[in-house]
């Protein structure tokens, strides 16, 4: 069974990533459609690009994440930051499909904002993931920079 969660999570993640770094070049190449087929063309794979691929493979690759998380009950501090820096890869995900929204519902008047934006802020967290996954460096000097109270179960549980 944890095989199986570990293929899920890394398909889904590839999947995801790709469609991160896919999404800000396409914006890039049909930002500024004037012609009425190519801004047709631009809405329907931005649109199903996200829609159709990039959020079902963000929910999966998370969802499957945290079955993993809870069936192998992995408490080390790479874990934690990994987590942090996925967070910042949803939050990159939420500002595409908002430019993706906004590209399609503004009159020509709206000025995009650069989409490869996206891909400076993404790239360095896909990088850092990866290397923490892989490396899996102990991090417990981490430990001494947080509160206690984050550091043990409060209560009595977790």
């Amino acid at each position: 069974m944890i095989a199986a969660l570990k293929f899920l999570h890394i398909a889904a993640l590839l999947c995801w990533c790709a469609a991160l770094v896919g999404l800000p070049l396409l914006l890039n190449h049909y930002r500024g459609a004037r012609i009425q087929t190519r801004f047709t063309e631009f809405r329907l794979i931005t649109h199903y690009g996200y829609v159709a691929f990039a959020s079902p493979a963000a929910v999966i690759a998370i969802g499957a994440g945290t079955a993993l998380i809870l069936v192998t009950e992995i408490q080390q501090e790479w874990l934690l930051l990994k987590l942090v820096f996925v967070a910042g890869m949803a939050l990159v995900h939420a500002w595409l499909g908002n430019l993706i929204l906004q590209s399609g519902e503004r009159k020509a008047s709206y000025k995009m904002p650069p989409p490869l934006i996206a891909l400076a802020l993404v790239l360095p967290q896909m990088a850092v993931v990866f290397w923490l996954v892989l490396a899996k460096p102990d991090l417990s000097w981490m430990a001494e920079l947080l509160p206690q109270a984050l550091l043990e179960p409060q209560g009595g549980s977790l």
